[in-house]
């Protein structure tokens, strides 16, 4: 999100680096260059030539006002510059340049890009970002989908925070009550806010952490219990490394031998509950098997769901946990109007799902949909073809007739969607199915069946007020320009400058620490490590074609617009990014030198 918005700054960026790089330099003394940097204007930071370049100041000038002659004369004479260099190479030379000293200049430089950075976020850039945003992760043309299908929490039905306490201080009380933990545990309340969705937890070890696209722990992010662990002691955890085996992380859904990666929002309550409990045994030096622990808050958040009490709790009090009704029944009516076909697939009960309907979309809420089904148990739903359909009666009791056909205005049971697809015959890219969990939702319908799939990602309206802010557009900005200048200037190798470089990398580690408390002070973006993608963010651009915040955002589009994913350069594909634009110089230092290889 932060390219998209930062990135249009730098072209400008790049123009004004190199209009005022000059001046700046005139006011203090100091020779500035631009793209060929020292080595390309032949000077050495004490007045000496380079061994890189060769040539004097009065022969590259020469040069640079023959750029006008044929193409073949100036291949000559880059091939005989090139040959120059290589025969002059390790020599040194006298020079009549003024001496500069290698601290003063790399301030020089770091500086003048500060006042830079400063200068060109203009008022009014950190409001680019609408949270009500689609986002493309593929190209996706809403006139070729006829079918429309929703997953129901999280999806259609958004729930508040509140929901989160009430399903950790009932988990709480099972461990407690049925598994017999101690009944100091009760002391510990719940959090909001701690944990974040997409996090890994080492079973074995009792960890819960961050990791990124690469499989690499982001570091800071480790923590046992409420307590972080330190990178030496992770990489001592980890043999040595701070990288885990893909084996280790997970499965296809998210759950390997000796991690588990929390998907949903509803995860939310568990990872701080398996927090609370490790603090607490640590704290008060008890020994115990983090396995056992793992297991035993598991059932116990999952007893929530199975015993019910999670869908009592919402039906009691709707208007207390349900968000934005009014806006789901928007999304259903202006489908059903444009002739669009819906369908529904939840894991919830009838009972739930029908009341919660009732109370955002209105009592006939079925009259939108063409088929219902709910205990589907995705994602076995999507994967088997071992259980049949079921048909319930308007009291939510199971019928016994064979199902040969899914029928408007009927609600049926289970099923799998090889029967699903015989009986309805959407298949495709016609269809589009929204859903929260990358893994039980999605993952099976784009990989298997070539469904369009939508994500709904709630954490994207929190995120992107963050993306807004002024702090975080100047702290990003500055951080890409101080890497950019890492980067660029490391060939600097002398004492002095070797400092200077060793106080700007600690300066890197503060933004980053700055830019990622801004979203959690525990674990930051969802989307972001340092500088990589999450593991969540990878998965999410694997499984979804599309994802927003919520459906609501479907009601921003005309539905035969046509969804363009942005094309995000690769490193090989980028002759100018954002760190070369910065200081204003190509990622290879010695680009014109090396013509001659070509």
């Amino acid at each position: 999100m932060a390219c998209q918005k930062i990135g249009t700054l730098g072209l400008e960026l790049c123009r004004k680096s190199r209009r005022t790089t000059a001046l700046s330099a005139a006011a203090s003394k100091i020779p500035a260059f631009a793209c060929g940097s020292l080595a390309s204007g032949g000077l050495t930071l004490h007045g000496e030539k380079s061994s890189e370049a060769g040539v004097s100041l009065d022969k590259k000038v020469n040069s640079s006002a023959s750029h006008a002659a044929p193409a073949t004369h100036r291949h000559q004479n880059v091939k005989k510059r090139g040959e120059e260099l290589l025969s002059r190479s390790g020599r040194a030379y006298s020079s009549t340049a003024p001496q500069v000293n290698p601290k003063t200049y790399l301030w020089a430089r770091y500086n003048e890009m500060k006042r830079l950075v400063h200068d060109l976020i203009p008022p009014g850039v950190c409001n680019l970002l609408n949270p009500a945003t689609i986002y493309a992760n593929n190209e996706v043309h809403l006139d070729e989908v006829d079918i429309y299908g929703f997953d129901y929490d999280y999806t259609l039905a958004l729930y508040s925070n509140a929901l989160d306490a009430m399903i950790y201080n009932k988990a709480r009380d099972f461990l407690i009550e049925h598994y017999k933990y101690p009944q100091e545990i009760g002391k510990y309340d719940y959090i909001p806010n701690f944990a974040a969705r997409g996090l890994h937890y080492d079973i074995q070890k009792g960890l819960l952490m961050k990791i990124d696209a690469f499989h690499y722990i982001q570091m800071g992010t480790v923590y046992r219990g409420f307590k972080p662990v330190p990178d030496e002691e992770v990489m001592q955890l980890y043999g040595g490394t701070n990288h885990v085996p893909l084996h280790q992380v997970s499965g296809f859904y998210g759950k390997g031998p000796k991690m588990k990666q929390y998907m949903d929002v509803f995860s939310i309550p568990e990872m701080t509950l398996l927090a609370a409990a490790n603090d607490f045994f640590i704290s008060n030096d008890i020994e115990y098997d983090p396995v056992h622990l793992y297991r035993d808050v598991s059932e116990a958040v999952g007893m929530v769901h199975i015993k019910g009490f999670m869908y009592k709790w919402i039906m009691q009090d709707l208007e207390k946990y349900i968000l934005h009704g009014d806006e789901t029944y928007a999304v259903l009516h202006r489908l059903v109007n444009h002739g669009k076909k819906l369908f529904l697939i939840t894991n919830s009960p009838f009972s739930f799902v029908d009341k919660g309907m009732k109370y955002m979309v209105g009592k006939d809420w079925r009259d939108f949909f063409d088929v219902v089904i709910v205990q589907a148990d995705k994602p076995h739903f999507f994967n088997d073809c071992v259980k049949p359909f079921r048909r319930l009666d308007s009291n939510g009791d199971l019928q016994w007739d064979k199902i040969k056909s899914l029928e408007k205005g009927q609600i049926y049971k289970q099923g799998n969607l090889y029967d699903f697809l015989r009986l309805t015959g959407w298949r495709g890219s016609r269809v589009l199915y929204f859903g929260d969990h990358l893994y039980s939702d999605l993952a099976d319908l784009m990989l298997r069946h070539g469904w369009r799939t939508g994500a709904i990602v709630p954490e994207l309206e929190v995120e992107t007020r963050v993306v807004n802010t002024e702090q975080y557009a100047q702290s990003l900005t500055w951080l890409q320009a101080l890497t950019g200048l890492l980067e660029r200037l490391q060939m600097h190798k002398d004492p002095e400058s070797k400092k200077v470089l060793e106080d700007w990398l600690k300066e890197r580690e503060e933004l980053r620490a700055v830019t990622k408390n801004l979203f959690n002070p525990q674990f930051g973006s969802i989307f972001r490590t340092c500088h990589n993608p999450t593991y969540f963010s990878r998965r999410l651009c694997r499984f979804s074609d599309l994802y927003m915040a919520s459906i609501s955002c479907l009601l921003n589009y005309d539905l035969s617009y046509t969804f363009y994913p942005r094309r995000t350069p690769l490193q090989h594909e980028a002759p100018l990014w954002m760190d070369q634009l910065c200081t204003g110089c190509m990622k290879t230092p010695f680009l014109e030198e090396m013509a001659h290889i070509r």
